[in-house]
């Protein structure tokens, strides 16, 4: 409930502050919601070309100084070439997003009819248990989505080999898509019996999507799932 975690920390003289790195501008504005604070890595969409590492934070001016002081004492720094390449791929944030939730939304609904899949999860799925919730709060459902293949890990592996456009790895949010199974990249430094509390099961992969044409992803997961 982000609008009551936001009315929350105002009523009781406190600073929220919001990851929306997966959501991006396009998809939800915090500050409308109310977050006093609002946090990217500007590393993923905002960027969008998987070649900086950077970070935002926006917020009211007094905040962000208090922000900027902490980041002087800690030396960090963004290169003038990497702002520039920061500031370049802005210009395309919204267009690359819209293609990104397309992509996803059709993706996902791909996945969830074939009998390979076991699970699908997507907010932007009528399935997923707070898709109406999502609905109320973003204007897309984002790039981001996670699913099990029905036969587990070994079923992971052989789909990641068979896939000609997804590449295999960790990052999210570029113009390509991207596809890893978090228990081995993201979430390895967590035990087993953690990932299991958090829901990261073994044979749960993590598909970032890119903005290739739908049609062209579906085909190759249709292709790759017929031996997977």
């Amino acid at each position: 409930d982000l609008a009551g975690i936001a009315r929350f920390a105002g009523n009781n003289g406190l600073t929220s502050i919001i990851d929306n790195t997966f959501p991006t501008p396009v998809n939800f504005r915090p500050h409308e919601a109310g977050f006093d604070l609002v946090c990217h890595s500007a590393t993923k969409a905002l960027n969008g070309h998987s070649d900086i590492v950077a970070g935002v934070v926006t917020g009211s001016a007094e905040l962000v100084e208090q922000a900027r002081s902490c980041i002087k004492l800690y030396g960090g720094s963004l290169d003038p070439h990497a702002g520039y390449l920061l500031a370049r791929g802005l210009k395309t944030l919204a267009l690359r997003v819209r293609q990104q939730n397309a992509n996803a939304t059709a993706t996902a609904r791909f996945l969830e009819g074939h009998p390979q899949i076991a699970e699908v999860a997507y907010p932007g799925l009528e399935s997923h248990p707070d898709h109406a919730r999502a609905a109320e709060l973003f204007d897309g459902f984002g790039s981001m989505l996670a699913f099990r293949p029905a036969d587990g890990v070994e079923a992971c592996e052989r789909l990641f080999k068979r896939l000609e456009l997804p590449y295999v790895a960790p990052s999210l949010g570029g113009v390509e898509t991207l596809i890893t199974r978090p228990a081995t990249t993201s979430h390895v430094g967590m035990s087993p019996e953690a990932r299991a509390a958090a829901g990261i099961r073994d044979d749960l992969v993590r598909l970032s999507l890119g903005i290739e044409a739908a049609e062209d992803l579906i085909a190759d997961f249709d292709q790759a799932l017929v031996t997977a």
